[in-house]
C-alpha cells in the first residue's frame, strides 16, 4: 500500500488509549514461552541475533523475546548499550556527527541554537561500532531485530554494514520522519527540536538503500508510531507485514514473535543451502 508524505501524521488519541491492551500480550508470554520449548526451528545454520530496544527502554523489554528465540535454538543477545534515550544522554555537538549522516545545517543554525537533533545519529554511531565488534567477536554476520526506535537504529546499522549485518527485522519502527509522526513528537517539540530538519535528514539517507532482507512489522492500531510511517517504501528487499497489535505490546505479541521466527527460519534455511 503506497502512502504519501502528506498522509503521515501521529497516531490518534483513541489509538493511544488502546495501548493498554499491551497488558494482554504480556499476560500471554508464559504460555507462549512454554509452547516454544516444545518446538525447535531449523536453526542449525542460523546467524547470531542482536536485539535493539525502543526509546525509553533497555534490554529488559526484549528479554522475553530473547528467551523465546533461545527456546527455538537461536543465539540472541541484547545490544549492550543500556537504556535507549535517543542519544539525549550523549554530550555532543552537530560537528561531532560522522560524515555519513550528511546532516545539513538549516538556515540560521548556530551551536547555541542546536537542541540535540543529531542525538539519534550519535547513538547510531555507537550501535554501528557495537555491531562491528560483536560481528568480529562472533566471527559471523549478525541479524538485527529492533522495536520502535531500536528498529530504526537497526536499519541504519544495516545500511552502513552490508558485510556484518545479514538481515533486519523490525516492529513498530519509524521508517520515516523520526519522532515527527509519533506520540512522542510533543516531547521533542517541547525541547524545541526542529522535527522537519530531522525528517529531511532521514529522507536523505534513502539515497543509500538497505540491500539486506528486511521484515517490517507494523500495526494500523499502533498508538505510538504512525503505521503510515512504519511501512518501508524504498528498500529493494523488504516485506511489510501488518499485525493487529498495540505498539507497547508488540515485543510480547505471539503473532509478532511468530513472524520473527518465520523470517529467521527462512534465513537459516538459506544459510544452510549456501553452506551445503
Amino acid at each position: 500500500m503506497q502512502t504519501t508524505m502528506t498522509e503521515r501524521r501521529p497516531p490518534s488519541l483513541l489509538s493511544f488509549l488502546f495501548e493498554s491492551r499491551a497488558l494482554l500480550d504480556v499476560a500471554s508470554v508464559p504460555l507462549t514461552l512454554a509452547g516454544s520449548k516444545l518446538v525447535r526451528n531449523q536453526a542449525n545454520h542460523a546467524l547470531p541475533i542482536i536485539l535493539f530496544p525502543g526509546f525509553g527502554s533497555d534490554e529488559v523489554y526484549l528479554k522475553a523475546l530473547e528467551h523465546y528465540l533461545s527456546n527455538l535454538g537461536y543465539q540472541a543477545e541484547g545490544w549492550g548499550l543500556g537504556t535507549n534515550l535517543a542519544g539525549a544522554d550523549i554530550d555532543h555537538t552537530l560537528e561531532d556527527l560522522h560524515p555519513r549522516w550528511e546532516f545539513e545545517s538549516p538556515d540560521g543554525y548556530t551551536p547555541e541554537t542546536y537542541r540535540g537533533e543529531g542525538g539519534v545519529p550519535m547513538l547510531c554511531d555507537k550501535a554501528i561500532d557495537r555491531v562491528i565488534k560483536r560481528s568480529e567477536e562472533l566471527d559471523s554476520p549478525v541479524v538485527l531485530i529492533g522495536w520502535s526506535l531500536g528498529g530504526y537504529l537497526a536499519r541504519e546499522c544495516a545500511r552502513e554494514l552490508p558485510d556484518q549485518v545479514a538481515q533486519v527485522i523490525t516492529f513498530g519502527a519509524p521508517v520515516y520522519g523520526g519522532p515527527k509522526y509519533s506520540r512522542v513528537a510533543s516531547v521533542f517539540k517541547a525541547r524545541n527540536f526542529d522535527l522537519d530538519w530531522i525528517e529531511e535528514s532521514i529522507e536523505r539517507r534513502t539515497s543509500k538503500p538497505i540491500m539486506q532482507p528486511i521484515t517490517s512489522i507494523y500495526s494500523k492500531s499502533d498508538g505510538i508510531v504512525s503505521w503510515t510511517a512504519a511501512i518501508d517504501q524504498d528498500s529493494p528487499n523488504v516485506e511489510n507485514i501488518e499485525v493487529n497489535a498495540s505498539h507497547l505490546g508488540m515485543g510480547f505479541n505471539r503473532k509478532v514473535w511468530k513472524i520473527i521466527a518465520d523470517a529467521l527460519q527462512a534465513k537459516a534455511l538459506q544459510q544452510a543451502e549456501l553452506t551445503s
